[in-house]
């Protein structure tokens, strides 16, 4: 019972994390646009009330005049609207997710004996560690080097040092599933900590030094702004990367790589490169910014040359056996590697395999997981064989006879 509603759990969480995932993006990636986008206006009305760029944008039936404000305007006339909750939630519902399905089952998720034999309390703690070592040393070093001269450049080649090590300890320490999630995971808290410890407090002191009518340091006002700005920039170029690593669970030949983090590096600077592309396309378009297209180059090579290096090598196939795979053959191989977690006792994901007829309803599931993606077992914690694969393969093929 309690797996059933651990699942109903981990379903809800997921569904709630996809939306406000979708709503933070979209929000972050349309601000981008139009900064990129925004004009100077000559009209001078706008220009004495301090608007800096401003466009027209048609949808949805009516039109729309977005325009921007250097530090802020003299007087806001109707309700400010703030973008955080978005932020908020996707990092919440995400790291909820993360402890119902990793943490609360750190012994079968996060856990890979082969790599480190530790005990759940240990790797939990280890785990959380990444998350908040990562945005600890990814703040100080924006502090430091953020706004020197080259400091942009400074900042992006050393956290890529920072991540491509992180990628590596990861996947020494666990599970290579978890190991992926939990490098995308530790840049999606330091994109929701930019929000929450920089952007918005920064804007809710121009807010407050505004409607409070007290002068403010006009250098600290743009200090603020320019802080905002640049933390914004950098989570829009984590966003490809960090959705890269939350997909990739899905697909374990990713994962289960020999070099598995060299491949989640090469994708996640695939993804940055792919954002740069357009995040300066139309700023080009404007002339603000020089050609943007080898970005996209870099990137699409980058992704292309990781297919080709982990393209299976051709091999011959022996000879497949004609004589046909009875029930009592495929059910030891249930039996010694799928009874763990889905029999008697236990029920993951509410599938039991204990009996002929729960055999016969999750066969497609067993195929699809055991043969097709090799996802189960999980680690391959219960040492199922590649022979054994094949027998469930032909049985399957066969029909998925119970005799």
């Amino acid at each position: 019972m309690d797996a059933y509603f651990l699942d109903w759990a981990n379903l809800l969480l997921r569904w709630v994390h996809v939306i406000t995932a979708i709503a933070w993006i979209g929000s972050s990636f349309y601000f981008v646009f139009l900064d990129n986008n925004l004009i100077k206006p000559n009209s001078p009305d706008l220009l004495e009330k301090g608007v800096d760029g401003a466009m027209w944008a048609v949808h949805g039936g009516g039109f729309y005049n977005p325009q921007k404000y250097m530090v802020a305007p003299k007087k806001i006339h109707t309700k400010l609207h703030w973008f955080y909750w978005e932020s908020y939630s996707t990092w919440l519902t995400g790291f909820g997710l993360f402890t119902v399905l990793y943490l609360w089952n750190a012994g079968t998720f996060l856990i890979d004996k082969s790599l480190m034999d530790w005990s759940p309390t240990a790797a939990i703690t280890a785990a959380l560690s990444f998350l908040v070592a990562f945005w600890l040393i990814y703040d100080a070093v924006c502090r430091v080097f953020g706004f020197r001269p080259n400091g942009e450049r400074i900042v992006a080649l050393t956290m890529i040092v920072v991540v491509a090590f992180a990628a590596w300890l990861s996947c020494q320490l666990f599970a290579g599933r978890a190991a992926f999630l939990l490098v995308g995971a530790m840049i999606a808290t330091a994109m929701s900590a930019n929000v929450f410890f920089w952007i918005i407090p920064g804007q809710r002191k121009v807010v407050a030094a505004m409607t409070s009518g007290v002068a403010m340091d006009p250098k600290e006002l743009a200090t603020h702004g320019k802080r905002g700005k640049q933390r914004s920039v950098h989570n829009t170029y984590f966003t490809l990367p960090v959705i890269f690593a939350m997909l990739s669970n899905h697909y374990s030949f990713l994962y289960t790589y020999d070099n598995n983090w060299v491949i989640l590096v090469m994708m996640m600077l695939a993804g940055a490169l792919i954002r740069q592309f357009f995040v300066q396309r139309h700023g080009y378009h404007l002339g603000r910014a020089k050609n943007p297209l080898p970005f996209a180059i870099a990137g699409v090579v980058l992704l292309l040359s990781v297919i080709v290096w982990m393209r299976p090598a051709p091999t011959t196939a022996p000879a497949a056996s004609t004589a046909p795979v009875t029930f009592l053959e495929v059910n030891q191989v249930f039996v010694q590697r799928c009874y763990m977690c889905h029999g008697e006792q236990v029920q993951m994901k509410n599938v039991r395999l204990d009996t002929p007829e729960g055999i016969k309803l999750h066969a497609l599931g067993i195929y699809q997981q055991a043969v097709v993606t090799k996802q189960m077992p999980m680690n391959n914690a219960t040492g199922i064989t590649e022979a054994e694969r094949t027998l469930i393969k032909r049985w399957y093929e066969a029909g998925a006879a119970l005799r």
